[in-house]
């Protein structure tokens, strides 16, 4: 891995960029060599009101809310084909960064974005941003307006997967935006950047800021900013609903996840669990909606414990810019030790360790890494079938009726995703119905970019993804109009 490491003094504020107000910086260090890789600035208080000023000029006097959605439409193809071109590039800066495996960078760090962008696009063409309707009370004209200001603040496991999210749909609106990178990730963020440039976004539309926390809520409830989106922990997440709140702020956000992965009597057990090599540990364990509570009818535990150790051991650990390595270094220090307690916690609570457990994996003396771990005879209301681990950690919980296996997988405070496995798909469907979680996956099936995502109780409010993924960026407004007059707009 390069040992390079590169300095920046600047901020992308205004359509370029601009040297910081900051003084202080932000150490980006290598997951994997645990050696410092680059130097950012840390977005002061002075940075924000400048980003938010800058968006808000552009959105209140800039051509950008007043052009047509196609023309919005063209630039956003533009920022994709500019993201096509250096998609290696993206995908390399994220392993970096981060420690995502590169060969699942170039997927889900990188070419998914696309495939996102792709569908906003699309979207875009047919949402209905003006729309006629009628009734004997009166007709009226319906309109869907940018909300204006967005401000965005992503987390760091897949920062570009997260960012476009948002990004795509708020910039197709007419909304201008200041988007908030972890400060773990700010180097993709500046990449970002570069490519806004090279499409032609006027400026102002996008500018990017990274910082820390308290600079982070500071951008969420600037009084210029009229919308926020975060993506991030729980507890966060609740802080800046209760203060933005206050300010009846609309927010937007997508939080924790425990989801459950339910193997129904007539599972097919190995090609199920061969959908869980990426279902459950993609990206190390690090993706708020991977399956990490396995939740097995009782005659099938044996089968599923065999094929899960066997995939386990398949899984090369280590040096993340290997194409053959498929876990990596957890991202932080912090996020190791977290990892390891929880292993811990499994361990102390009585849950049988399968594979892996406490310590480093062998032969890796430098680096953030855990042991791939799978624990058996899991309690369902332990804390380690409980709480979000955010590591490559799964537990497996048996059950003896179907009635207990949907008590067990909605007994968590999250309801993000979820799976369900079966040979009978209308039985997966009718199961998937009464858990209590935004998607369900059956069989391993993604829903796609056309469908919203998003969860309930404490995985989050709101939906991104998908036609819904619109909504939060539109003020929808309704006009009456005199009678006769709806034929001219039809």
């Amino acid at each position: 891995m390069s040992t390079s490491r590169s300095v920046r003094a600047d901020l992308f504020i205004g359509g370029g960029f601009v040297p910081a107000h900051s003084a202080k910086t932000i150490t980006i260090v290598s997951p994997f060599t645990e050696h410092p890789i680059a130097e950012v600035p840390a977005a002061s208080r002075a940075d924000v009101d400048a980003a938010v000023g800058a968006a808000r000029r552009a959105f209140d006097v800039g051509p950008w809310p007043g052009m047509s959605p196609g023309q919005r439409i063209e630039i956003v193809l533009r920022l994709k084909a500019a993201m096509e071109r250096r998609q290696e590039e993206l995908a390399s800066i994220i392993t970096r960064e981060m420690g995502s495996p590169i060969s699942q960078s170039r997927t889900i760090q990188a070419r998914v974005p696309l495939d996102m962008l792709e569908a906003h696009t699309d979207i875009a063409g047919t949402y209905p941003w003006r729309e006629v309707r009628q009734s004997r009370m009166g007709n009226s004209l319906v309109l869907r307006q940018p909300k204006g200001v967005v401000a965005m603040i992503v987390p760091w496991n897949a920062p570009m997967m997260a960012t476009i999210t948002k990004l795509g749909p708020a910039l197709l609106s007419g909304c201008t935006v200041v988007l908030k990178p972890a400060p773990e990730t700010a180097l993709s963020a500046y990449l970002l950047a570069e490519l806004a440039i090279e499409a032609g976004l006027p400026e102002g539309v996008l500018n990017i800021v990274p910082a820390d926390r308290e600079e982070s809520e500071y951008l969420a409830l600037h009084p210029g900013v009229d919308k926020v989106s975060f993506t991030g922990s729980t507890i966060a997440g609740q802080t800046l609903a209760r203060k933005c709140g206050e300010l009846l702020r609309p927010i937007t956000l997508e939080l924790g996840g425990k989801s459950a992965g339910v193997f129904l009597e007539d599972a097919d057990v190995a090609a199920a669990v061969q959908t869980l090599r990426l279902g459950s540990f993609r990206n190390s364990g690090q993706i708020c909606s991977l399956k990490t509570r396995i939740v097995v009818a009782k005659k099938l535990e044996a089968d599923v414990l065999d094929a899960l150790a066997a995939m386990i051991d398949t899984m090369q650990v280590g040096d993340p810019e290997d194409p053959n390595t498929f876990i990596g270094p957890m991202v932080s220090a912090r996020q190791r030790d977290r990892v390891a307690h929880y292993i811990d916690i499994g361990i102390d609570e009585g849950a049988r360790v399968v594979r892996g457990g406490a310590g480093r994996p062998q032969g890796l003396d430098q680096g953030w890494f855990v042991r791939p771990t799978l624990f058996s005879g899991v309690d369902p209301n332990s804390r380690i079938a409980r709480e979000e681990v955010f590591g490559p950690v799964l537990t497996v919980s048996t059950y003896e009726s179907e009635a207990e296996a949907l008590a067990i997988a909605n007994n968590s405070d999250y309801g993000l995703s979820g799976a369900v496995f079966s040979r009978d798909i209308e039985r997966a469907i009718g199961f998937a119905e009464r858990m209590q979680t935004g998607v369900v996956e059956l069989n391993g099936a993604g829903a796609g970019p056309y469908a919203p995502f998003g969860g309930v109780k404490q995985s989050g409010l709101g939906r991104e993804g998908g036609r819904e993924g619109f909504d939060p960026y539109v003020e929808i407004k309704s006009i009456g109009l005199p009678p006769g007059f709806e034929e001219a707009l039809n």
